[in-house]
Parts: structure tokens; C-alpha cells; sequence
């Protein structure tokens, strides 16, 4: 698979772009506005001069990286691809909508995925007459930083498409593919989502504050970066959505989303991206 289609350009598509771009492919972005079309090549173009100006790609990969990306409002110019990565918001219906537009000009045999971080991907799959040829491909971010993706089949996922999808992101990408089933949240957000919401319900009932917790988890299990700091970095509307999801599909008590969340999430406190979430930026 070389022609690759990503609908979306926001902070995930456009790393998504740029890593199939750099990796040698041609790249097309879809937006609803020719606007935002424009904004998503300038995030790649960023991404690249940062890589530049930090020896970590030559003037010249970074100029070819950009000749192969091309931005479009038009879904008829995904019709050649061969995948197509949704990377829209984690919004079900969005979803459903982009992909049965999409199911009605792509080839019989282009492969389409989502990006979601939790939404079950059955749920975008039963919007195409193919479900068998889509695939989740759960990216992190940053994209071009990260290494992982996650592969998520659904009960109806051949394993030819499966196995395409595997293949593109571990030898074409360089990144670590690993393969989940079709549960909300599937391996990392099935595991991270509850620690995150337990941090704000501790940050929320006074036991410690949000220094102390992040201070906690970073010198006592190692990790590089706390809860609420991550939460943060995040967007805690994402997060809220992920553990939305989350609960929806297990109904267990822990999942559901911190009062504290959705309160701070109506506020427009998102994180790193409004300028304040747990932190001030």
C-alpha cells in the first residue's frame, strides 16, 4: 500500500500524514474547509522544520516528505487510495457518516480504518457494505514521536485486511504493531483510562494535590510523566470521551467518568490545547 488517504487534519491526522509521507507514500488529507486544509499541511510543515532544525531529518527528506502530501475538501480524491485512516473526532455518528461517504467512492478493495482511541470499531464498520476491509489503526500522540499502533480487529475483520494494515504500519512505518480485539479501549486506554480517572477523583476529594499525585507516580513507579499532567497533554475532553466509551460498553463503577472531569470539560478546560486543564499553560 502506497496511496494513503487521512481524513482529518488536526494534531493525530496530520502525524498521521507525516509519518505515511515521510515513509515514502502519497498522502491525501481530507477537511470539511478548504481552511482547515491549509492549517493541517502548515502542522506538517511545522513538524518537519522542528525535525530539521534538531538534525533529525535533512532538508532535503523533509522537502520530498512534503511533496509527496496533498491537503483536499473533496472525498472524490480519495478514490485511488488504497487505505484510508479516519482521524476525525471521537464523536460515533461523525464517524458512521464519514465512513459510509467514504464506503461510496473508494475502491472495492480499499482498506478503511479509524483512528478512534475507544469507540468500538464494529460500530464505524456496519456504516460501509464492507466491513470485512475495515480495521482499527489506533495511533499515539505525538505520531511521529511514538512508537506504537494498536490493530484492532473487529468479528468480522478478515485477516487479509488484518494482517495489510500490520504489515504498512511495522515494515513501511518502522512502527511496533500489536493486535487487540474489538473492545472499547482496547489494550492501552482499557488500562490507562482508569488509572487517569482514579488520579482526578483523588486530586477531587482533597486526599493529595495534583503536584503530589503527578510527583508520586513519576519518582515512585517510574514513569515519565504524571496522571493529571498527561491528562492534560491529552485533552481532557478526550479523555472523557475514552471513559465515556469505556463505561458504556462495561457499565462497571470505576469507569465511570470523575464528576471533576466533565465539570472541567464544560468549562472549556481541555489541557495543554485551551491553556488550562490541571495546569496552567
Amino acid at each position: 500500500m502506497q496511496k494513503i488517504g487521512v481524513i482529518g487534519g488536526g494534531t493525530m491526522g496530520a502525524g498521521i500524514a507525516e509519518v505515511c509521507a515521510k515513509a515514502g507514500s502519497d498522502v491525501v488529507i481530507l477537511e470539511v474547509k478548504q481552511e482547515y486544509a491549509d492549517a493541517a499541511r502548515q502542522r506538517v510543515e511545522k513538524s518537519l522544520a522542528k525535525a530539521v532544525a534538531k538534525n533529525k531529518l535533512s532538508q532535503d527528506d523533509a522537502d520530498a516528505t512534503l511533496g509527496r502530501l496533498r491537503v483536499t475538501t473533496d472525498y472524490a480524491d480519495l478514490g485511488d487510495r488504497e487505505l484510508v485512516i479516519e482521524a476525525a473526532p471521537e464523536i460515533e455518528s461523525l464517524k458512521q457518516e464519514i465512513f459510509t461517504q467514504l464506503d461510496a467512492v473508494v475502491g472495492d478493495d480499499t482498506i478503511l480504518a479509524t483512528n478512534t482511541s475507544s469507540i468500538p470499531v464494529i460500530k464505524v464498520a456496519t456504516a460501509t457494505k464492507r466491513p470485512e476491509r475495515v480495521v482499527g489503526v489506533h495511533f499515539f500522540n505525538p505520531v511521529p514521536v511514538m512508537p506504537l499502533v494498536e490493530i484492532i480487529s473487529t468479528l468480522v475483520t478478515n485477516d487479509e485486511t488484518a494482517d495489510a494494515v500490520t504489515s504498512y504500519v511495522r515494515d513501511t512505518l518502522g512502527k511496533t504493531a500489536v493486535r487487540a480485539g474489538d473492545r472499547s479501549g482496547f489494550i492501552v486506554n482499557a488500562l490507562l483510562i482508569p488509572y487517569l480517572c482514579q488520579a482526578i477523583r483523588m486530586l477531587d476529594s482533597g486526599y493529595a494535590s495534583a503536584e503530589d499525585i503527578d510527583a508520586a507516580m513519576k519518582g515512585g513507579c517510574g514513569y515519565p510523566m504524571g496522571p493529571l499532567t498527561l491528562i492534560d497533554t491529552i485533552g481532557l475532553d478526550i479523555t472523557l470521551a475514552a471513559a465515556e466509551s469505556l463505561y458504556a460498553e462495561f457499565a462497571e463503577p470505576h469507569l465511570a467518568p470523575p464528576a471533576l472531569l466533565r465539570r472541567m470539560v464544560d468549562a472549556g478546560q481541555l489541557g495543554r490545547k485551551s491553556g488550562r486543564g490541571f495546569y496552567s499553560y
